[in-house]
């Protein structure tokens, strides 16, 4: 049997291969995640898996359910596989808002599902950390969940030279297609074109933006002058004062093709240019409305950052750790009628705290010993009967070969 096309299995470390993924590098990017987050006052929240598929074709239109895993369930019910969470937490925020103090600040870990076609850096499933600010419209917000995710990846080891936040205004793209007198009906498909507008084929993005009524060099004059809307300049200015400067730039190239961005929107690239966006975001002060059918009306912004690229990104920029078992204490057992109290004494060093491990069924000692060392274990511990028939514990630190022989009871100071 073999896993679905898109979908990934995760394994220990040591990896069968290299193409396989990690949990350890999973588990160590998301108590990062985790971490960075409580810094910054973020609460944790989850919903489920499975949503009612209007959900998504209110906020993105009939062409997403394309690239949703949808279905009917068996209460009749167009349900989907969530591709995202926004809408989900837009929807919670929307049902319970008067049981919190705003601005509400959440941020959550999901794992999400597209049905689209694989590519590097793309897959039919990924988690993804998602953290929004609800109900504060004042530019400050944008700044706040901006250095967090600069500091997300901070916390990860990269650094300004590793990767850049490129900042941009849906406002601003509005107003230039106001000018251009684009029609407004139109409007979500020329966003849709200038996202593209470098990955596109330079031709295609003429002919598209023609019939728009909109001149490929007026587009190109726009991103070129890069002058910052008043908006970007308060974020940029907010920024530097917290000595973050150097991570972000203003770049109109960026727009982001959802629908329900209204202000200032960014992703974060690595500065090589290797891989695809690592993040994006941006403000969206309409969505919660239009989720809750206008009985809740409140501003809102977040980013969210998947875990592909950025595991890709820190391989590539050696930032991962190594990973290994995490084993403290390897109890041996070389005496089998000891092994009732090697038990006893292995739970005590469990309920201690540290992790342990030891033969299951007898075992000769040297591979015992050869098991601590493939674990990585800090120490042993064996317990050992002297002449007058008093147990001892033979704890040996693994690094220095340094040993020391103490009474069992005190094994868990001595360690």
């Amino acid at each position: 049997m073999e896993r679905l096309p898109g979908f990934r299995d995760f394994y220990p470390e040591p990896l069968p291969s290299p193409e396989d993924w990690s949990c350890d590098a999973r588990q160590h990017v998301f108590d990062s995640w985790r971490s960075v987050a409580r810094r910054y006052g973020f609460r944790e929240y989850d919903g489920p898996p499975l949503e009612p598929l209007d959900l998504y074709t209110t906020k993105s239109g009939e062409e997403i359910v394309g690239q949703l895993f949808n279905f009917v369930d068996k209460g009749d019910r167009a349900v989907s596989l969530r591709p995202e969470i926004t809408p989900t937490v837009a929807r919670m925020v929307a049902a319970g808002a008067r049981a919190y103090k705003k601005p509400i600040k959440w941020f959550s870990l999901p794992q999400l599902y597209r049905y689209e076609k694989q590519q590097k850096g793309r897959l039919r499933e990924h988690f993804q950390l998602n953290c929004d600010i609800f109900g504060e419209a004042d530019r400050a917000a944008d700044a706040e969940i901006i250095a967090l995710l600069i500091d997300q990846l901070r916390g990860l080891g990269l650094a300004s030279t590793d990767f850049v936040i490129r900042l941009s205004s849906r406002q601003a793209w509005q107003q230039f297609f106001e000018k251009h007198h684009g029609d407004p009906a139109r409007a979500y498909e020329f966003y849709q074109i200038v996202d593209k507008i470098e990955r596109e084929q330079p031709e295609v993005t003429t002919r598209k933006l023609a019939d728009l009524g909109v001149a490929t060099s007026a587009v190109e004059a726009f991103i070129t002058a890069g002058e910052p809307t008043e908006d970007l300049a308060a974020v940029v200015e907010n920024l530097a004062a917290r000595g973050l400067r150097e991570f972000v730039k203003i770049d109109y190239n960026v727009i982001r093709g959802l629908a329900y961005y209204t202000g200032v929107v960014f992703e974060a690239f690595d500065r090589g240019g290797k891989f695809r966006a690592i993040a994006g975001g941006g403000r969206y002060d309409g969505l919660v409305k239009l989720v809750s059918g206008g009985r809740v009306d409140m501003p809102a912004l977040g980013f969210g950052m998947g875990d592909v690229v950025l595991t890709e990104l820190l391989k590539d920029r050696g930032r991962l750790p190594k990973f290994s078992a995490g084993v403290e204490v390897m109890v041996l057992i070389e005496d089998e009628t000891l092994r009732t109290d090697s038990l006893a004494l292995v739970q005590r060093l469990r309920d201690a705290g540290r992790v342990t491990e030891y033969s299951l069924t007898a075992a000769k000692s040297d591979r015992q010993f050869k098991r601590a060392m493939e674990l990585g274990a800090r120490s042993t511990v064996r317990l050992e009967r002297d002449p007058r028939g008093v147990i001892l514990a033979h704890v040996k630190t693994l690094a220095t070969r340094e040993e020391q022989v103490v009474d069992p009871a005190v094994i868990v100071t001595k360690l």
